[in-house]
Formats: C-alpha cells, structure tokens, sequence
C-alpha cells in the first residue's frame, strides 16, 4: 500500500507496553510520521500518549474494528487527542486511509 503512494514503511509490533514506547521514543531520528494501533492500551495508556507526543513526529491512529461500536470506554481514546486522524472499523483498509492522511501532511 505505502509504496503505491510513494512512501517507504517499516514494521513494527509487540504485545509489551514498555518495548512499544521505546520504539516510539526511537522514532524521533528515524521516521517522518507514525501510524499506529495501540489496541487495548488506546483507552488508558497515557505512558503511550506521552510517549507518542514527545516524538513530536505526525501521527495517526488505526483500528481494524470499530471501537465506537463497542462499550462506552472503549470509545475513548487517550491517543487520539495526538492524532491527525484515527480510522476505525475498515479492516485493513484503514492503514490505507491512514497513510494517505500522513502522505497529504508530509507533502504539504
């Protein structure tokens, strides 16, 4: 998908909080943009929003199912406030969607 844009991706994926803000805080030197899916963390994980924030690098949030579908705190994204755009409930077309929201920022 990122290379159909012209963009160049990597990869990145962990089920532990503490090696994803690493990898947040890493991103600063070595990305241009973020898209991320924090999963479960989305709702309470302000150690995520800060370290998403201190990157100061344009970001935005993707959801493979549609969180405002779900219980009333599960609505509520700590992340988001961060974000450019937040994309939910496409499946995996939404890091399509996301990209080509970072695609539009990073060439403006």
């Amino acid at each position: 998908m990122a290379s159909e844009i012209g963009l160049s991706v990597r990869f990145f994926q962990t089920n532990h909080e503490g090696r994803f803000i690493e990898h947040l805080h890493s991103l600063r030197d070595r990305a241009d943009a973020v898209v991320l899916n924090p999963g479960a963390w989305t709702h309470y994980a302000y150690s995520i929003h800060d370290a998403l924030e201190v990157t100061g690098l344009p970001a935005v949030e993707v959801h493979l199912s549609d969180v405002g579908a779900r219980e009333p705190w599960r609505r509520e994204s700590v992340i988001r406030p961060l974000c450019l755009a937040s994309f939910s409930g496409q499946g995996a077309d939404g890091y399509r969607d996301a990209l080509q929201r970072l695609r539009e920022e990073l060439v403006a």
